[in-house]
């Protein structure tokens, strides 16, 4: 695929994270390096186009230290999922200590947001297959109303997002199945970009 010229919505973050002159606009050098990050990290289309998928791999890797920096999920004595729409990750914590994760996903899309607040792990299917939209959702844990955790096979590197739901890759709703259990906490804040 070649570069694009267009300037996406997060040129400026983006040409900040890969060390590039900050000036707001797609030259052809921004392109080639920001398509090369983007080849790098598995997003497709890698066309060198500064979108919102672009720039939460670059959070994504950014957070995958300290992912409660800036104190947005509450710490409790029992463990908590946090899931930050605005960074499209989740971990969960216990205390100050971070149990699992951070890792990325992919929340709901416009018109099907994934619900803020707190919730509480009510149901677990580990073979869950979704009637509504006849898809498999492995290692389903539902936490409001429809919305749950679970995987997906393939990328989590779209732009489209969810109907809702919180979807890891298998291997990160396989290993948060077993942090988590029924009753446990969920807290849900921010909005996921282009939402």
């Amino acid at each position: 695929m070649s570069c694009t010229g267009k300037t996406g919505p997060y040129q400026r973050q983006v040409e900040r994270w890969l060390g590039l002159r900050v000036d707001g606009r797609q030259s052809a050098a921004d392109c080639r390096a920001v398509r090369a990050f983007q080849v790098s990290q598995g997003i497709k289309p890698a066309i060198g186009f500064a979108g919102p998928v672009t720039w939460a791999r670059m959070q994504y890797l950014s957070a995958r230290r300290s992912p409660d920096a800036a104190g947005r999920c509450p710490v409790r004595s029992h463990p908590v999922a946090c899931v930050d729409l605005s960074r499209q990750l989740t971990w969960v914590q216990k205390g100050r200590k971070i149990v699992f994760g951070a890792v990325p996903i992919r929340s709901g899309r416009a018109g099907y947001r994934t619900r803020a607040g707190w919730h509480k792990v009510y149901w677990r299917h580990k073979n869950h297959w979704s009637t509504l939209y006849n898809t498999p959702m492995p290692y389903s844990q539902f936490f409001s109303g429809g919305q749950a955790f679970h995987g997906v096979y393939g990328s989590l590197n779209t732009t489209v997002g969810s109907m809702g739901c919180v979807n890891l890759s298998v291997p990160d709703a396989r290993r948060l199945w077993s942090v988590l259990k029924k009753g446990d906490r969920v807290f849900v804040w921010g909005r996921r970009p282009g939402t």
